[in-house]
């Protein structure tokens, strides 16, 4: 049988100039969502934006201190509030001076304090969804209270919850992928 067989043939790697040895390693470009970004400026106004509604409209009631779900709520979204405010001021921040917050400490910072402030405030949302479903729906009892301001506060809750998830996520993956 005078079939041909393939040959290997090893082929040496390029020699290593001055440039590829001293030049940093590539990193990966900043995802829009990630801090510095303006992704991540808009999902921390957004944070803010939802989380001032929800206090805004439990705090117009008289009597959202009858649960403590409701009062967990103001807490949290409070709390949240606070939070993503300041972040978007180093957002703007890094928007202006053109940094980038890719330092380990930093990401770790944010992770942390995003993964802590969505917790709370998904649970918060839970609780006060819950109460209000119980005196909506089972005590029937929305002639006396505010049900309305109770749903729309939870609602924005939620809302605020929904933008926190893609700045923790991001923050998440990209602590992760250093």
């Amino acid at each position: 049988m005078n079939a041909s067989r393939p040959a290997v043939h090893p082929v040496e790697a390029p020699p290593l100039t001055d440039a590829a040895v001293h030049h940093p390693r590539v990193r990966m470009k900043d995802v829009q969502g990630m801090p510095g970004t303006k992704g991540g400026l808009f999902l921390r106004l957004s944070q803010f934006m939802f989380a001032i509604i929800s206090v805004s409209v439990m705090a117009t009631t008289n009597d959202f201190r009858s649960a403590t779900a409701f009062c967990y709520l103001v807490l949290a979204v409070g709390l949240q509030s606070l939070w993503s405010l300041s972040l978007a001021f180093v957002d703007i921040y890094a928007l202006l001076v053109k940094r980038s917050l890719r330092n380990n400490i930093v990401i770790r910072l944010f992770t942390i304090g995003d993964g802590i402030t969505s917790t709370l405030t998904f649970a918060a949302a839970c609780a006060s969804a819950g109460i209000t479903v119980l005196i909506g729906n089972d005590l029937d009892k929305c002639a006396m209270n505010h049900c309305t301001k109770f749903e729309t506060a939870t609602a924005m809750a939620f809302i605020s919850w929904f933008a926190m998830s893609p700045s923790f996520l991001l923050n998440f993956w990209s602590l992760a992928s250093q």
